[in-house]
């Protein structure tokens, strides 16, 4: 009845069915809100984790789980849903769209709000936060300054010496003063290397020189690391101070000092640096203090450690350098010492040697010149051979004199070549003309050949040339007894040089000069290929020659080598063995001449032959000798060869006699200046050159000095005693035709 009446009036709405679109938009509203819902709570998570200082992060926790349940209760209406009126359909529908666009909407806005609210909430906890930061790295870069002070200061003193000692001091007092240490050590190692020795103290109370041993556990821990190293008061290194039973000792550090090692050190080097050792140093900080060691402290004490390592290197190095030039002085010193008393004994050899070589030529003159007057007198066959041997041993005696002379000047490097043009084939021709004599005496046939390139004249020094061609030549003949000699010479090939025989020998050909090369065959006696290397040597001799053949002075292939190497050459020797002969080639460097048909024939060496002009009767000629002696051999030389001789025994009696008619005048020029200054008054005498007579210095002085002086008063000539009949022959002729004649010195 009710039922009726209800439904008769039409009270209650009835139901509607769910309209699809209705549902579908309930759905999706739903799905937003709970999307919306659970985003929520992770941006108040990114707030709470960015904002450190935020204080009711509860408050937020509890907030984001009733907003989780709530999205959770909308997630779950999307598998609830029921038939509705269309009134409740519609409200429903309404309320979740709304509640969807302001959830979406709040959730989009607390993007843009929490950065603002983390800035404007928070600020002042950040500042303080921000400025607590700063002053804890301002104060680390305080500390940083003051340390970095602090080490420039301790390298300043310990580099402003450089003597070990006061480093050592000086780190530790600065290291004291520094860090108020109550005491500051440092160990150094023994010699042994098994004991750390107490070497300086800040305070100086405990006695220095005190020892441990290098192999605790605690200086091999310190030793282990490089950086400073806590360590026990009590343990041998740290016992710096008496501990009283009331205070507690401060804290010690201790830390490695490198000793560097010096080695191959040279004064214009730098030397090799290695670590050997080490030294402890041991600092204390006061005791009965609740001080301790801070970081940057530590970081002080292991920087100045390495300074001190760098400054003790220094120091070894100057001493070192010190050391080496103490010793470099003392051994120049000694060298300069060596020097000069070398050059003492040098000049006393030479002073020796000039003086003997005159004072042996004095009489070499009178027994050579007499000998040869002799010769040429009626002698019976046994009075010749005796004469003749004297001849021989007098010359021989002669040219060992020259060759003493010659290698003395050689070896202190006084003699010097005399460059003049000569003529090179003339040479060759008179050393063959000299030695042919001797060689048909021993039936030895003489040959020589002369290349058909080879100039005919050449720029160098004519008598050294001559002298070992000469002496080369002459020792083929005497050690041959039979067979052949021959002589050959040629302009050298570029090619030639690259002989295996002369590694050493590097010649630079030119326009300007040639290479001479002389080859000296024979068929003698041959030498041990083993003895060729002594033959050059002062006073050697081949086992051969001593035992068998002539001897001989053992000089003339010493002064060779010495000329040919003077005149930019090379000499050798080649031989197969005893008696099969030996080959002796040399080569030198001679200039070419400018105009090759121009000779210093009047000035090159001559040794006198014979001469067409052997006439000199009536030939006036004036002797000027204060020794009795020689003025009587020379006037018995003078006369042999036909000359009116004028004999004078002082400079007064030669300026009073002489006269236009002499045609000749020989002095004697000794050391002084009497010879040369009669010489000047000779000249100032006669005004006109052809009134006056030739002057010619007849001297046994074979130095420079004395041939120069003689051409500076306006000699006419040198020559050298001893004389013999044919040279002073020689002489006249050269003296009449040329009028000028310097025999070489």
């Amino acid at each position: 009845m009710w039922f009726k009446a209800t439904e008769s009036c039409n009270c209650i709405e009835p139901q509607w069915p769910a309209d699809e679109l209705l549902v579908k938009y309930q759905y999706i509203s739903d799905f937003f809100i709970a999307l919306a819902y659970f985003s929520i709570p992770l941006e108040l998570i990114y707030f709470v984790k960015k904002s450190a200082v935020f204080p009711y992060r509860w408050v937020l926790v509890q907030f984001g789980a009733f907003i989780v349940l709530c999205g959770a209760t909308h997630l779950i209406n999307l598998w609830t849903f029921t038939v509705h009126t269309r009134t409740v359909a519609m409200v429903m529908t309404a309320a979740k769209v709304l509640t969807a666009v302001v959830s979406c909407a709040t959730a989009l806005m607390l993007v843009h709000i929490i950065p603002d609210l983390l800035s404007v909430k928070t600020r002042e906890l950040f500042l303080k936060n921000k400025a607590a930061e700063l002053d804890r790295e301002m104060g680390l870069i305080r500390t940083q300054e003051e340390t970095g002070r602090h080490v420039r200061m301790l390298t300043h003193e310990i580099r402003s010496t450089l003597d070990r000692h006061t480093i050592l001091k000086t780190t530790l007092i600065e290291l004291g003063r520094t860090l108020a240490l109550e005491e500051c050590a440092l160990w150094m190692p023994t010699r042994t290397g098994l004991e750390l020795q107490l070497a300086y103290t800040l305070r100086q109370q405990n006695p220095v020189g005190y020892t441990v041993p290098i192999h605790l556990p605690v200086i091999n821990q310190v030793f282990s690391s490089n950086r400073a190293v806590k360590i026990s008061p009590n343990c041998p290194v740290a016992r710096l101070r008496p501990h009283t039973g009331k205070y507690l000792p401060g804290e010690v550090v201790a830390v490695r000092v490198p000793l560097l090692n010096l080695s191959n050190f040279q004064i214009y080097d730098w030397p090799e640096v290695s670590t050997r050792s080490y030294a402890l140093m041991v600092l204390m900080l006061p005791s009965d203090s609740a001080r301790q060691w801070h970081v940057h402290e530590l970081e002080l004490v292991e920087v100045v450690a390495d300074q001190v390592a760098v400054a003790l290197s220094h120091a070894a190095i100057l001493e070192e350098s010190m050391r080496a030039r103490n010793l470099l002085i003392e051994q120049n010193v000694a060298l300069d010492l060596a020097r000069r008393e070398a050059e003492t004994a040098i000049h006393a050899r030479n002073d020796f040697l000039a003086v003997m070589n005159h004072e042996m030529r004095t009489p070499m003159h009178a027994i050579i010149a007499l000998s040869s007057l002799l010769q040429e007198t009626e002698l019976t066959a046994e009075q010749r051979l005796m004469v003749e041997t004297i001849l021989k041993s007098s010359n021989l005696l002669a040219t060992l004199i020259n060759d003493v002379l010659d290698l003395s000047r050689l070896e202190d490097g006084s003699l010097q070549l005399e460059t003049t043009t000569f003529s090179l084939h003339s040479v060759f021709r008179e050393v063959l003309n000299l030695i042919k004599p001797v060689a048909s005496v021993k039936r030895l046939s003489l040959t020589l050949h002369l290349a058909s390139d080879l100039p005919v004249y050449a720029v160098g020094d004519e008598k050294r040339l001559m002298q070992t061609i000469l002496n080369v030549v002459g020792n083929a003949v005497k050690f041959s007894k039979e067979g052949s000699i021959s002589i050959t010479a040629i302009v050298a090939k570029p090619e030639s040089f690259k002989d295996a025989r002369i590694p050493e020998f590097l010649p630079v050909p030119s326009d300007s000069h040639f290479y001479l090369r002389v080859q000296v065959n024979d068929s003698g006696s041959g030498i041990n290929p083993q003895d060729i290397p002594k033959l050059f040597t002062k006073f050697a001799q081949s086992q051969a020659v001593q035992t068998k053949g002539p001897a001989g002075s053992g000089l003339g292939l010493a002064i060779c080598r010495r000329f040919v190497n003077l005149m930019e050459g090379h000499i050798w020797i080649e031989s197969e063995g005893i008696g099969k002969g030996c080959t002796v080639t040399f080569i030198v460097k001679l200039g070419i001449p400018d105009r090759p048909n121009e000779s210093k024939l009047a000035f090159a060496p001559k040794v006198p032959g014979n001469h067409v002009s052997t006439n000199f009767g009536g030939l006036k000629v004036l002797v000027m000798d204060d020794n009795g002696v020689n003025r009587s051999v020379t006037k018995g030389l003078l006369l042999h060869l036909g000359c009116d001789v004028t004999t004078a025994g002082s400079s007064e009696e030669c300026l009073r006699i002489i006269s236009p008619e002499h045609r000749v005048v020989f002095m004697d020029v000794c050391t002084g200046l009497d010879g040369y200054e009669l010489a000047i008054r000779i000249q100032e005498k006669f005004k006109k050159r052809q009134d006056r007579p030739l002057i010619v210095a007849l001297t046994g002085n074979t130095n420079k000095v004395t041939k120069e002086n003689c051409m500076r008063v306006g000699m006419d000539g040198l020559i050298l005693k001893p004389v013999s009949v044919d040279k002073m022959r020689g002489v006249l002729s050269e003296l009449l035709e040329h009028r000028v004649l310097f025999e070489a010195i």
